[in-house]
């Protein structure tokens, strides 16, 4: 290869390197972003409530009786959509528990070992979230 081809080589590995952690950075910093905007757990979807709320208020020109008849209302109704969720959740166990036995049987033990400590991960992270939801 001579030098001019040797450099242009160069030239055109560098930036393909450039392009693909540019790729990658822009696709990490993306992530980022979206985590921080949907993130914030009890306090973002409290605040995202309020403005709903507020919003509703101003567009149509509630009273302060009727401002305060609306906050009962939807406050009862989020009451009644946690008790129902905490109604429902153990009904959904039960094929998510056979769904579960079901693939673990198809699965040699080296991969059980690894489906379980996957399925551990997915358990503690849905924890996490229903705990957030609760708050």
């Amino acid at each position: 290869m001579t030098l001019t081809g040797r450099t242009t080589l160069k030239i055109w590995l560098v930036l393909l390197v450039v392009f693909v952690l540019g790729s990658v950075t822009g696709a990490a910093l993306t992530g980022l972003l979206y985590r921080s905007r949907a993130g914030g757990g009890a306090e973002a979807r409290e605040r995202a409530m309020h403005e709903r709320f507020e919003k509703m208020r101003t567009e149509l020109s509630l009273t302060d009786q009727q401002t305060t008849s609306v906050r009962t209302i939807l406050d009862e109704t989020r009451n009644e959509y946690r008790t129902l969720r905490a109604e429902l959740r153990p009904r959904f166990e039960e094929p998510r528990m056979k769904a579960r036995t079901r693939i673990r049987a198809l699965l040699t033990p080296e991969q059980q070992q690894k489906f379980d400590a996957w399925w551990r991960s997915r358990m503690r992270n849905a924890m996490k979230i229903r705990n957030r939801v609760v708050e």
